[in-house]
């Protein structure tokens, strides 16, 4: 299994962010928030990016720590959880990872957080997919 974070899996464009936040669908795991949104698939079926506001966690020291545990956490769930859904259905996913709480939180509670938003963005993938196919059925 590839754990690899290319930087081509980094979300950088300004459309794409801001189609992601207006149009995305937004999940709650405190002390997370992920807005994620359903895409054709292109070069990456995954692109990502987090943030972690200087107004809650005013220290950069705890800013780099805490976005470096979510990368990571990110990075070893990734494979189960999205990416074997996303082939299946031929789809790609933005997603945005915000820190919500004004404490760092230990790496578990990230992870866990993480997992679960994954976990929860596959099954919005899957519903998705699922719900225009019955309509074009019922079509015909």
């Amino acid at each position: 299994m590839d754990y690899k974070l290319n930087k081509s899996e980094k979300l950088r464009s300004r459309i794409a962010i801001d189609h992601l936040f207006d149009d995305g669908v937004s999940l709650m795991a405190f002390p997370l928030r992920a807005a994620f949104r359903l895409r054709p698939r292109g070069e990456n079926p995954v692109q990502f990016l987090i943030s972690i506001p200087k107004k809650r966690i005013r220290k950069a020291v705890n800013r780099v720590t805490l976005r470096r545990r979510t990368r990571e956490a990110y990075r070893l769930n990734r494979n189960e959880l999205l990416l074997a859904q996303l082939e299946q259905l031929d789809m790609g996913v933005d997603i945005a990872f915000v820190y919500l709480d004004s404490k760092p939180a230990p790496y578990s509670v990230i992870n866990e957080k993480v997992t679960t938003l994954l976990t929860r963005i596959a099954q919005a993938a899957i519903d998705q997919s699922s719900t225009p196919q019955e309509n074009n059925e019922q079509d015909c």
